[in-house]
């Protein structure tokens, strides 16, 4: 009997539990369907709040939801009542960066657990509230760059978890009050409207914190005091007219000299910010994207992430340049990041340098980019444009670059590309690239074909990167080697490639996947070996079997596959453009060689339709 209560006290808790969590989730649905957002949200009602929607995290046991961070989704008007309100179990509200107006939520103190509450970037107006104590577990408060007016409650000094607080750039009045609160670590008041003393309590904190209001310090005697320039009395004309002609002449000099000192010192400050940098640009050249001081306040609003349908990442530019990054490498269009976000989510951030367009082309390219779906096309997410900086925001792909699986550390402990999966690779990467050729009217380009733009998916099959991003770069002047040995041989301006020189560079990355060299590379005795030509030589003297990578001979009854691909590649890094096939034709033809090994042919083709087969080669020495 004892064990049947104990089973039915369980069921009742989990039934009561699973009430509240669906009473959260009416209460997301009515907030996202009463406030006009420009990205689309992935709340699907029939599917399971606590693992799938996006921004929403559960608790452990996952019966109420916990925290809600929906920064830059391009929310826009007034937060509907009773609808965040009513998830009291709520302890992390974020909805920076969107366009979020009207006084703060009254109902927003029924949201007792809340810790951590982001709301800077809207256009909140409207005094703040008048009783802070009811949130008693509140420990960051940013409420910066909105248009909140009124003064500062007393009653944030009740705070006593609080240690951090922002509310700079808003139009808030009055006196500080007295925040001299044990854990304050963070403070931020800048650029109000606040007058009178700052209280002794907040000296801690440097002048900056406190500009852009008209407030004082006062300090006591075992302070150190401010020092003022002391006040200097006007002279006379009568006394101006007791200065001797070398007086004057002294004075004319010094202004002069001390003119041109401080011209100078301002010219060097000048060269040394720019060339530093200015917030997102010093943050990424030290290989880390934070803190927040990264973004100006005068930024443009515009000048914010942009994401692209369908995409259900939570966070903004904040976010990033706040997240932990790892550099990547440098590519031919700039250096790439790997970002961890807060939540775990880990993004490639390309810094993009040196374009060549506007911010209208720009977008425009971006655009297109952006909405082609395609499992083997790695999808543009987001991108940011600024005058000082341009990035891009891609999902990470943990496996690493063909490249790196192809060209890195042969030790023990490196996993090997098998023959099957570089057929998947060149299969993947084939489909991807023939999908953007059907783009903006069949006229889209990749421009910038190389294994380290090629990924594997979770399925081993490639997928492509850094889609159309060579139209909108500046010509590279002397492009590094191995970029150059992707480079079809009409092409002089990189700005100006084409589908047939992107159907080269395919080819030369299904040459480096059957012989694992890079495109330009170095024999013992520094020879430089162009890739392509040492092919042709060693084709064109019937040494086939020396073009292979030796770690493809351990694998049986490959021979006739490895040539049929290298016959492929060969037909598309024909010198002349117009002798290329057309990338649906290379995907069909890479088909037919996976088709090919499947025993019994299991496609059901008949014989004669498939390719030929070519004779079986022998190995020769090429001395290479």
């Amino acid at each position: 009997m004892g064990v049947f209560k104990f089973f039915l006290m369980g069921l009742l808790w989990v039934g009561a539990n699973a009430f509240v969590l669906e009473d959260d989730k009416r209460a997301l649905l009515d907030f996202m369907n009463n406030l006009a957002h420009s990205r689309s949200l992935n709340w699907d009602p029939n599917s399971t709040v606590c693992n799938q929607w996006t921004g929403v995290t559960c608790s452990e046991d996952g019966s109420r939801v916990i925290a809600l961070r929906l920064p830059g989704v391009g929310f826009h008007g007034h937060i509907p009542a009773n609808t965040i309100s009513r998830l009291s179990a709520l302890q992390i509200l974020s909805l920076r960066s969107n366009g979020i107006s009207g006084p703060f939520p009254v109902d927003f103190s029924n949201l007792k657990n809340l810790s951590f509450l982001y709301l800077q970037f809207n256009q909140f107006s409207g005094p703040l509230p008048l009783d802070f104590s009811v949130w008693k577990n509140l420990t960051i408060v940013n409420l910066s760059n909105n248009r909140f007016n009124g003064s500062i409650p007393g009653s944030v000094s009740n705070l006593t978890h609080l240690s951090a607080l922002n509310l700079a750039n808003n139009s808030l009045i009055g006196q500080i009050p007295d925040l001299g609160m044990h854990n304050l670590q963070v403070l931020d008041l800048s650029n109000n409207l606040l007058t009178g003393v700052v209280p002794k309590s907040l000296h801690k904190f440097p002048k900056s914190v406190f500009v852009g209001n008209n407030v004082s310090m006062i300090y006591s005697s075992d302070e150190v005091p401010i020092v003022m320039p002391p006040h200097q009395p006007n002279k006379s004309p009568r006394d101006d007219k007791k200065l001797s002609d070398k007086a004057l002449l002294g004075i004319i000099v010094a202004v002069s000299a001390i003119g041109f000192i401080g011209f100078a010192v301002f010219w060097i400050i000048c060269c040394l910010k720019r060339n530093k940098g200015d917030g997102i640009s010093s943050k990424l050249e030290k290989g880390g994207m934070s803190p927040e001081k990264a973004i100006s306040r005068t930024q443009d609003a515009n000048n914010r992430l942009v994401f692209f349908e369908g995409c259900n990442y939570a966070f903004d530019l904040e976010d990033l340049l706040r997240a932990s990054a790892e550099v990547l490498g440098k590519g031919t269009f700039g250096m790439s990041y790997k970002a961890i976000l807060e939540d775990g989510t880990s993004v490639v951030v390309k810094r993009l340098k040196d374009l060549s367009v506007g911010k209208r082309e720009f977008e425009q390219q971006m655009g297109i980019v952006g909405s082609i779906k395609h499992e083997n096309v790695i999808e543009l997410r987001a991108y940011y444009y600024s005058k000082d900086e341009k990035l891009t925001v891609c999902e990470y792909y943990s496996q690493g670059s063909v490249a790196a699986m192809l060209h890195g550390h042969r030790g023990e402990d490196r996993v090997t590309l098998t023959w099957e999966t570089r057929l998947r690779i060149a299969v993947g990467a084939a489909r991807g690239l023939a999908r953007v050729h059907t783009e903006a009217g069949m006229k889209l380009v990749h421009g910038n074909i190389k294994s380290s733009n090629i990924f594997l998916n979770s399925q081993n099959d490639g997928c492509i990167s850094d889609v159309g991003l060579s139209s909108v770069m500046s010509q590279i002047a002397t492009p590094i080697a191995r970029a150059a040995g992707y480079r079809a041989p009409e092409i002089t301006d990189t700005r100006k490639a084409t589908q047939p020189s992107d159907v080269y560079s395919f080819g030369v990355l299904l040459l480096e996947l059957l012989t694992a060299k890079s495109p330009v590379h170095t024999t013992s005795g520094d020879e430089v070996i162009h890739l392509v030509r040492w092919v042709h030589s060693v084709v064109r003297e019937e040494w086939t079997g020396e073009v292979f990578d030796v770690e493809l001979l351990k694998y049986p009854n490959i021979e006739e596959e490895m040539v049929e691909l290298l016959q492929i590649a060969m037909s598309c890094v024909a010198r002349a453009a117009d002798q290329r096939p057309k990338m649906t034709e290379v995907v069909r033809m890479l088909e037919d060689v996976r088709r090919n090994k499947e025993p019994e042919n299991r496609t059901g083709l008949p014989e004669s339709s498939r390719s030929p087969k070519p004779e079986k080669f022998e190995t020769k020495s090429s001395g290479i």
